[in-house]
């Protein structure tokens, strides 16, 4: 309920948003430059290319994102909602 205070219900709501589109955006960048996919279909060829493959070496950087928008989703989204069961 912190944040809630913090920022006010209307802003938390909107963060709340944010980290979700977060975790969409994450989530595709995380799966398109994954490691166990590059010899399938379209993504062999991408690696011919440069910016695919500057693309493909920050993987690692793409689950931090991912995980760090999920975790502050999470908590901004049970302070204002809580737990619906």
């Amino acid at each position: 309920m912190k944040i809630v205070v913090l920022f006010g219900a209307a802003i938390a709501a909107k963060l709340g948003f944010i980290f979700g589109l977060i975790n969409i955006i994450g989530l595709l960048l995380v799966f398109f430059s994954c490691r166990c996919l590059v010899g399938v279909g379209f993504l062999k060829r991408m690696l011919q290319h440069g910016w695919y493959r500057r693309f493909y070496n920050l993987h690692c950087y793409y689950w931090w994102l991912f995980i760090v928008s999920v975790a502050l989703h999470t908590a901004i989204m049970l302070a204002i909602y809580g737990v619906p069961f």
